[in-house]
């Protein structure tokens, strides 16, 4: 079974930008805004140079992420929608340099799935084999 649903999918490639979170092994948290695309059921990122970056040393020292996408279909009706994902994270070779990879665990979604206008149903799902 695919991690995202097709509406998720659909909704993921629209967007053009998400935040990801990542803490030190001491938890010392940082976020980032960052451009992603979908890979399969993974979340991919990089940069110029992610080496020089606070999440890069985060990840080398505890490989966890939390990832979020969401916006406003509407603000009137008042509409939000959105997704989460908290998962393993991976640093791998990419031709224009290194990048994250994000393979979830557990999916979070709102207002995608299912539309009902105001404030929408979270649904959330585990969808790896270490997801709590």
């Amino acid at each position: 079974m695919a991690a995202f649903t097709q509406a998720e999918i659909d909704y993921l490639t629209a967007q053009p930008l998400m935040r990801f979170a990542s803490a030190s092994p001491k938890g010392r948290p940082d976020v980032a805004t960052v451009v992603f695309s979908v890979d399969g059921d993974d979340i991919v990122t990089g940069g110029f140079d992610i080496t020089k970056t606070i999440r890069y040393r985060n990840i080398q020292g505890n490989p966890r992420a939390t990832v979020v996408v969401d916006d406003l279909a509407s603000v009137d009706p008042w509409a939000p929608r959105g997704i989460k994902v908290r998962g393993s994270v991976t640093i791998e070779d990419d031709p224009e340099g290194q990048r994250f990879r994000i393979t979830p665990e557990v999916i979070w979604s709102w207002g995608i799935n299912e539309s009902t206008g105001g404030i929408p149903k979270m649904e959330r799902r585990e969808v790896g084999k270490d997801a709590t």
